[in-house]
């Protein structure tokens, strides 16, 4: 039955996120807010809310093996399993930004942060909100940045849609019902799944939640490669894992301080670093092909194989 609950309740998680950035990017185009700072900044962050609203609840009921596994667990598929099918299935890549020169900051900078705040076992309130400010200032990043960088992103069918605010507020209102509520469902039938196999929440958190949550990325990133706009996947990985760090870790940390066994979650660090630099060392050399989606595979069945 749990594994049902489980299945619904991540099926929930995501719908309620695809209903709030749909409706966010309705009311942005009504307020004429340009389309670089509707992807950049609900695009990229709102497919974090699913990760949010599951660290969150897991935060708030003691979880904190969960929260945090969660969030590493997200930058891993996000880099290996999302970026790998990207590369894998797109036929040409050849973005115009200069990926490494401009964003390569925003990879490591936050698993930086991250490694300092956790030498004393723990992620505070304090650190949390140094994290909030951390994404504050990616934002400010993204407003100076070019406006056509994201512009693929958006669904264009919404500029010809005419907008309502009866339906918009009714749709947010689902959006949310749907992400707190399937947050919820999801942590307390992963820790029972936990419990009846005999495996930590650290794992149920590492590998199934996160993998869930990471779902809208690679729904996302799909469709940006069926509009001929797969080199935006990319901008949209770096803007996700920075939310992961900062929206999620940060939000999560301000409900409940998160202890760390830094013992238990080695090697998961550990590929999430390997992760991020293979991710720089593709933006450094440009190498967005099937090479480089094979390499990402590989460091995913490491992952998959350690972790089972």
């Amino acid at each position: 039955m749990d594994f049902i609950i489980f299945i619904l309740a991540m099926s929930a998680l995501i719908y309620g996120a695809d209903f709030i950035i749909k409706e966010s990017e309705r009311i942005a185009l009504h307020f004429n807010i340009s389309h670089f700072v509707i992807g950049a900044t609900l695009v990229a962050f709102g497919t974090s809310l699913p990760e949010m609203a599951a660290s969150m609840m897991a935060a708030s009921a003691g979880k904190n093996d969960m929260a945090v596994a969660n969030v590493i667990g997200s930058v891993i598929f996000n880099i290996t399993l999302v970026l790998g099918v990207v590369f894998l299935i797109a036929k040409q890549m050849n973005p115009k930004r200069d990926l490494f020169a401009q964003d390569s900051a925003w990879v490591v900078i936050p698993v930086i942060l991250f490694f300092i705040m956790i030498q004393d076992g723990e992620i505070g309130r304090v650190d949390g909100l140094l994290y909030l400010l951390l994404m504050a200032s990616y934002i400010l990043f993204l407003f100076a940045g070019s406006r056509e960088d994201l512009e693929g992103e958006i669904d264009p069918t919404l500029t010809q849609e005419k907008f309502q605010w009866g339906k918009t507020i009714l749709l947010l209102g689902i959006g949310f019902l749907f992400t707190i509520g399937g947050a919820s469902f999801v942590v307390e039938s992963g820790a029972n799944i936990a419990r009846t196999f005999g495996v930590s929440e650290w794992l149920i958190g590492i590998f199934l939640i996160s993998l869930g949550t990471s779902l809208p990325e690679l729904v996302v990133s799909i469709v940006a490669i069926k509009k001929g706009n797969a080199e935006m996947s990319i901008g949209n990985i770096i803007g996700s894992n920075v939310a992961n760090f900062s929206m999620v870790l940060g939000a999560a940390s301000l409900v409940s301080p998160l202890n760390i066994d830094l013992a238990v979650t080695k090697f998961d660090m550990v590929i999430m670093v390997s992760a991020s630099l293979a991710l720089l060392f593709i933006l450094a050399n440009k190498l967005y092909n099937k090479t480089a989606a094979i390499f990402l595979l590989i460091i995913l069945a490491l992952f998959i194989q350690n972790s089972f």
